[in-house]
This record gives C-alpha cells, structure tokens and sequence, in this order.
C-alpha cells in the first residue's frame, strides 16, 4: 500500500493540507482555506464531498483535474475556468456558477438546475454534456460551442439568446422552451415542436430547420 504523505502550511492564518498518494496530489477540499483567488489547479483529484461548509473560488483556473462522481455543493466559482476536466456525475445543489466557463470538459448527466439561480452565468466549448440537464433554468445569450448535447433536457428553460455554434443535439428535449432569438444556424440533428415552444425571431438555416417539422411526418425533398 502506498504510503500517504501530509504537507501542512500556513497562508493568511489558514491551515492547509496537501496529501499525496502513489506522487499523485489529493486535496482534501474540508480543510482548505474558505477563500481562494487567482490560484491555478492542475492535475488535482477533489474527491472529498464537503456539504459541510461553503468554499469560494474567484478568477481561478481548473486544468486536468477530476471530480467524477463527487460533490461541489453549496460551492461558489465566479469567473473560474475548467478547462480538460472530468465532472460527470457532480451533485450541484446550492453551487454558484457565476463566469464560469466551461472548455473541453466532460460535463455527463450533470443537473444544473440544482445549482444556485443568483448570477447564474456559464458558457462551454468542446464540452460534452450528453444526459444533463437545464431544466427551468435561465440562461439568456449563454453560448455552446462545438459542443455535444445529445438528449439534454431544456425543458422550461430560457434560451432567449442562446447561440448553438456546431453543436451536437440529437435527442435533446425542448418543451415550452423559450427560444426567442436563439441561434440553431450551425447546430445540428434537433428536433423541436414550434407548437410547443416559443420560436419568435430564432435563427434558423437549412437542413437543420427540417427539425422543427418531424412531429408532422412528411417528406422534404
């Protein structure tokens, strides 16, 4: 068995422990400082869920770090990015995402409406988000980019706005969504129900556009 080693130091009258396991560094995130700016996190394992207390992270960097299946609840992160991360499975009731951007991330089966409403504000590039979920949530001119959305649920959503550049949609559920000045020009494989969905003055481009008449089972040659 690997032998766990512990570095201790001090920052601002905060004690920090770093553990390394195998030379591979594991934050135990209960015990860091409640505060943190413009610090970089690189090739981290957080695999601690710490409901018991929130933590603050502003204008900080995420680079190859892992938090598959494990919690950032009650966690604020405003104008952080993630970038090559893996967050699938993340249980984010009460997280604070406020400029947060999101840049070749796995982001599978995430719910992001259990994050906090206040400032909600993201983006994502190369991301995949396949099986997650916006239900109800606002996100008026939020940008997808290059991005795979396969049988993402925006149900109830705001997407007054929104712009899908060369998305991947298929599958992804749209209902009572609104759509108003939403981008779909270069998106691909939707299907949504302009009866069901407020579409007034979004953007459209063709084949794409055949999408919005599927429920009517007719022939576009």
């Amino acid at each position: 068995m690997s032998a766990l080693k512990a570095n201790y130091y001090f920052h601002k009258k905060l004690l920090f422990v770093v553990t390394t396991e195998a030379d591979k560094p594991i934050f135990d995130l209960k015990r860091i400082s409640m505060y943190k700016r413009d610090e970089i996190f690189e090739h981290l394992t957080f695999d601690n869920d710490f409901t018991e207390r929130a933590e603050e992270y502003e204008s900080c960097k995420f680079t190859h770090c892992r938090f598959t299946g494990n919690s950032v609840e009650k966690v604020s992160f405003t104008d952080c990015i993630f970038e090559d991360c893996d967050m699938s499975n993340l249980r984010l009731a009460g997280t604070a995402l406020n400029e947060v951007r999101f840049e070749n991330c796995k982001l599978l089966g995430l719910h992001f409406e259990d994050c906090s409403p206040f400032l909600f504000s993201v983006s994502f590039v190369r991301c995949i988000l396949d099986f997650s979920s916006f239900y109800g949530v606002k996100l008026k001119n939020t940008v997808w980019k290059n991005c795979s959305l396969q049988a993402t649920d925006f149900t109830d959503a705001d997407l007054s706005g929104a712009r899908f550049s060369e998305c991947e949609l298929k599958d992804a559920r749209f209902e009572n969504t609104l759509l108003h000045g939403a981008d779909f020009r270069t998106a691909y494989n939707y299907s949504l129900n302009p009866e069901l969905n407020r579409i007034k003055g979004a953007k459209f481009s063709f084949p794409g556009v055949l999408g919005l008449l599927h429920k009517y089972d007719i022939e576009v040659d």
